[in-house]
Order: structure tokens, then sequence, then C-alpha cells
């Protein structure tokens, strides 16, 4: 379906961060605190996720994906949906989406992966250098 190019996954991150939030060396309001506009995305574009969060334990995370590029326009920057992504993936050149778990629950939100997708563009072509009567 989708070609998932460079791939960066945050799991190590993630797993440091909780261990400092578990041993109080991080206070959970610094890794709850997702922004409404966080918490609108995974409402209406998020996909669940098998995952339970893992500050408060009550519901599923809900993965959103961001997508960032020049080539994007107005789109860049924003929330799109699994279907979203296959389209702008055979429709745009190259660009990133960066994929953020979130309760909405208690805020808690994380980059958990990264990756480029889109058309590869053309190499440029360029003309080929004229010889001088020196070389």
């Amino acid at each position: 379906m989708r070609l998932q190019r460079q791939v960066v996954d945050y799991a190590l991150r993630r797993k440091s961060l909780l261990a400092e939030v578990y041993s109080g060396r991080r206070a959970v309001g610094e890794v709850c605190d997702a922004g409404p506009y966080l918490l609108r995305a995974a409402r209406f574009h998020g996909r669940p996720s098998a995952v339970t969060c893992p500050i408060c334990r009550k519901e599923q995370l809900t993965l959103v994906s961001w997508v960032f590029g020049d080539k994007l326009g107005p789109a860049s920057g924003s929330a799109r949906t699994g279907e979203e992504l296959a389209r702008m993936a055979t429709t745009h050149e190259e660009f990133s989406v960066h994929v953020v778990e979130v309760c909405r629950t208690c805020s808690w939100n994380h980059l958990v992966q990264s990756y480029v997708l889109g058309r590869i563009p053309a190499p440029k072509r360029t003309r080929p250098r004229r010889r001088t009567a020196s070389e």
C-alpha cells in the first residue's frame, strides 16, 4: 500500500521518559501536556492503538499522523487519516509523517515514529559541461 522510507522509531526515548516519570525525576504534568489542537486531532483524525496509556492506564492510546513538507502547501502541519496519507503518497512529492500517541483522558502524548512518504522527485537533469580548448 504505502512505501514508508527513512523510518525512525522513538521507543527508546519513550522508555527513558517513562522511567523518569515512574521514578519521580519528571513530573506527570510535564508529560501530560497535549494541547487542545492535538486532542481535537486525536478525536477526529486519530486511529485507535492497542496500547493502554502508560500514565493513567484508563484508556487505549490514539495515534495521530501529522504531515510536513514544503510541497504540501497549506496541508503541511496538519493531521491526516490513513486514507488521506495513502492518497497523498501517490499525488505529492516526498513529505514526512510524524506519528504521535495521545491519551484523550490524561493528555499524555509522545512522538512514536516518523517516516517519509510520497513520490520520489525525479533527479534534475543537468547539461553536460562544455569542454574548453585548454582541457
